[in-house]
Order: structure tokens, then C-alpha cells, then sequence
């Protein structure tokens, strides 16, 4: 009789610890979304440029942060300063928004045209077609076209601002953009051959969204 009461007594004890394991695996499974989704940090990027959202997303998951997507119809301000339309376009999006966004904004630049379009091209773009920019570049020596890519970031009170150029050179049509993109290659492709490929413009590491992500990720 004391063996038998021994044997069960073993048995209770280890037959106690299984149950106990397995409550606190159940709480832990369904407490680790709740947990998860608190320490993932995240941001709202309003855009209703595709290659811009996954150009942010592709930098920004190095530092997993997650990009959240929103479109809004935004009355853009006409300015020679790229930096004072972009952080104007942060906050118009915090505005409709109600919450901390980020923006982009990009400014294009011949040399050669004296630094033409400027913050304009996205009209520009519209209005001429590939045959026109090459037009203008026919007596030019000088070939070269940059785009600085702007991010701003807005939460009510804290505007940060980012910003990175990017070289390349004016060249004969290529691709399926618009009339800009398929003109301007950057390392050795045209932006319309990215598109047309349905890759990106530029290796992650190499976008500014990357400033963006390293500042993001370290913030209180």
C-alpha cells in the first residue's frame, strides 16, 4: 500500500507540472499578437505611388518598421523650394490624417537646362513627352539629370526632414514609364526599364528612406 501511494503520489506531481506547462503556453500563444503588434513600430505613409510605398517598404523592414498606407487628396503648393513643399505636404497630411505621417516628394535637375524642372517635373512629366526632353538636350554637352528624393515627417510637433541625391544621365527612350523615366537612367537602366522589369529604382541601402528607418527605429 505505501508503494502504491508513492506511485501516485509521482504521478500527480508530474501529471501537475503538464498542466501547468501547458496554461502558460496557451496565455503565452494568445498574449504574443498583443505583445507583438505593442513593440512593432509603425508609420503611415501617405502616397498613391506604388513604386514609392514598396521603395519604403523594402528599406524600412531592414529595421522592421512597418509602413502603413493611406491615399489622400493633397493640394500640393507650387514652390522652387523642394524642402518647403514637402514639409508643407507633411503637414496638410497630418491634417486629413490625425496621425503621425511621413511624405516624400521628389525634385528633379537638369545642368545643362540650369537645374530645370526642378520641384515641377510631376507636371512636367505630363505635359512633355520623351521626344521633347531629348529636344532640349540636343545642343547640350552635358547629359547629366539628378532626383533628390525628400521625406518629411510629421507627428504635431516633431518635422524631420531627410534628403538624398541620386546622378544619372539623360538617354535615348527606354522602358514603360512615363516620359521622364524612361529618359533618365541611373546606373546603367532607365527607370522605365525598372518599372517594366517590376523592380525598384535603386538598391535599398541606397534610398533615403533608410535615413528615414535609422532615425525612426532609435526614437524614445
Amino acid at each position: 500500500m505505501p508503494h502504491l501511494l508513492s506511485l501516485y503520489n509521482k504521478v500527480a506531481v508530474r501529471l501537475s507540472y503538464i498542466i501547468a506547462f501547458f496554461i502558460v503556453t496557451c496565455q503565452v500563444s494568445t498574449l504574443y499578437p498583443y505583445w507583438y503588434s505593442s513593440h512593432v513600430r509603425s508609420v503611415l505613409f501617405v502616397t498613391g505611388n506604388q513604386r514609392k510605398l514598396d521603395e519604403a517598404r523594402l528599406a524600412c523592414d531592414l529595421y522592421d518598421i512597418e509602413i502603413i498606407n493611406q491615399v489622400f487628396d493633397i493640394d500640393e503648393i507650387q514652390s522652387s523650394n523642394p524642402r518647403q513643399v514637402t514639409e508643407h505636404k507633411a503637414r496638410a497630411a497630418y491634417d486629413l490624417a490625425g496621425r503621425p505621417v511621413v511624405v516624400t516628394d521628389t525634385c528633379w535637375s537638369i545642368p545643362a537646362l540650369g537645374g530645370f524642372p526642378g520641384a515641377y517635373m510631376k507636371d512636367i512629366a505630363n505635359w512633355f513627352s520623351e521626344q521633347d526632353f531629348l529636344n532640349l538636350m540636343t545642343d547640350k554637352d552635358d547629359s547629366r539629370i539628378s532626383f533628390t528624393e525628400n521625406i518629411a515627417y510629421y507627428d504635431g510637433k516633431t518635422l524631420q526632414f531627410f534628403s538624398k541625391e541620386l546622378w544619372g544621365q539623360v538617354v535615348p527612350p527606354r522602358g514603360t514609364g512615363n516620359s521622364i523615366e524612361n529618359v533618365a537612367e541611373f546606373e546603367g537602366k532607365t527607370l522605365g526599364e525598372r518599372r517594366a522589369e517590376g523592380g525598384v529604382s535603386h538598391a535599398p541601402e541606397d534610398y533615403v528612406w533608410i535615413d528615414f528607418a535609422k532615425w525612426y527605429a532609435n526614437r524614445p
